[in-house]
């Protein structure tokens, strides 16, 4: 009976465990998608985070973000830019405009599913990374945290999600410099986060 009950704890603890996917080497050519939180308003393009995660990673990182962009307006962009760049890796960073504009949840949704569908079948690897629910009590809380949708697209799509890491930078004032977007050190920050996300995910040493 005992010897039961150890192998069932073996057998739940190494269910727990994500397996990591493969590393992906120096040199592979990423692509952050997103809006102003990837862009880096307000802060030089050498200090926006993807500028950062390249250095950290060896990775060639394309800041694919634009100022203002909805999950919709990236959509459009996104044919594009895989066909200019073939990369190994697509960051989903979007949502927070739609958010901001009340969008309908449902569409932004389908909008980061239909990303996730394209980017696979041109053969890169995804992973979305939330943006936190605007909101006035998180804010003030210094405790925001992404909408659960986020968690939902990546389950049923089978993509690895990176869920707290701006909410985290965000709800720290010392690192934003406005009321939405990271400041240099926040930045900083952020593209220490995604790294040791990736790093735990497998795709980064």
């Amino acid at each position: 009976m005992r010897f039961l009950l150890l192998a069932l704890v073996l057998t739940l603890a190494a269910c727990g465990e994500a397996e990591k996917l493969p590393a992906l080497p120096s040199g592979s050519v990423a692509l952050a998608l997103g809006d102003s939180l990837t862009a880096g308003a307000g802060v030089s393009p050498e200090q926006a985070w993807p500028t950062l995660l390249a250095a950290s990673t060896g990775w060639q990182v394309i800041n694919g973000g634009v100022n203002g962009n909805t999950s919709g307006d990236a959509l459009k962009r996104l044919p594009a830019l895989l066909e200019e760049h073939r990369p190994a890796l697509v960051l989903l960073t979007l949502g927070g405009n739609d958010m901001l504009r009340r969008l309908p949840v449902q569409e932004i949704e389908e909008n980061l599913v239909r990303m996730i569908v394209r980017c696979k079948a041109e053969g890169a690897q995804v992973v979305v990374v939330a943006t936190p629910l605007p909101s006035l009590t998180g804010a003030v809380l210094r405790n925001l945290s992404a909408p659960e949708f986020y968690r939902q697209v990546a389950a049923a799509h089978q993509v690895p999600l990176i869920e707290d890491a701006i909410a985290e930078v965000l709800s720290d004032p010392l690192l934003k410099g406005d009321q939405i977007h990271p400041n240099a050190e926040g930045h900083a920050r952020l593209a220490g986060k995604i790294h040791d996300a990736l790093r735990d995910i497998g795709y980064a040493n």
